[in-house]
């Protein structure tokens, strides 16, 4: 008798199916968490993401209720499908987690962040970062003979674009919110 030659993966003629069933495309989603407004919940929140060694690549917090001492936690994070639904099903487990949504696919949303920007130049330079931060709808908050301080509200996109534009003028240093997102709409 031989041995049987079965190559890896399905074909169209195999009972069953070999080849993995997980997506491999990593996808951004901006998750909302409703928690008690108590100490200790946001590093239970953000144990969960180190401890399986998922990555934030935004993260905001503040009390949205004072009397029912609530909080929402903003989230933006990377990964698979599968990743993110894990991660929405075991932060829905922790204790003093009322909701999660995940706005990404729960709908239409709107999402912005703030960023201030310190840019020194003079000259040319100066004059450019003016007309610039025109363009992007961006306010001079302070400024001094060598530099100016910049207010932008927007989309991550619209900031980080900004920031690109501002840092062969003389972008010194970034501050940034993270994202603030709600869903649109009615409900």
């Amino acid at each position: 008798m031989s041995a049987l030659k079965i190559k890896k993966g399905s074909t169209k003629h195999s009972a069953y199916n070999l080849r993995p069933t997980f997506s491999e495309h990593l996808e951004t989603h901006t998750l909302a968490v409703i928690v008690d407004n108590e100490p200790g919940v946001l590093a239970r929140v953000i144990g969960l993401f180190s401890g399986r060694g998922y990555n934030i690549d935004s993260l905001t917090v503040a009390e949205i209720d004072h009397e029912g001492h609530q909080s929402r936690i903003t989230i933006v994070t990377t990964g698979t499908p599968q990743v993110i639904e894990q991660i929405k099903a075991q932060l829905g487990r922790i204790v003093p987690v009322h909701e999660v949504h995940d706005l990404t696919v729960e709908g239409r949303s709107v999402e912005r962040e703030l960023a201030l920007l310190k840019v020194s130049g003079s000259g040319d330079k100066r004059v450019e970062a003016l007309r610039l931060a025109d363009i992007f709808r961006a306010q001079v908050v302070d400024s001094t003979l060598e530099s100016f301080v910049f207010q932008i509200t927007g989309t991550p996109e619209k900031v980080d674009a900004f920031a690109d534009l501002m840092r062969p003028l003389g972008l010194q240093e970034v501050a940034r919110t993270g994202v603030a997102a709600l869903a649109r709409g009615t409900e």
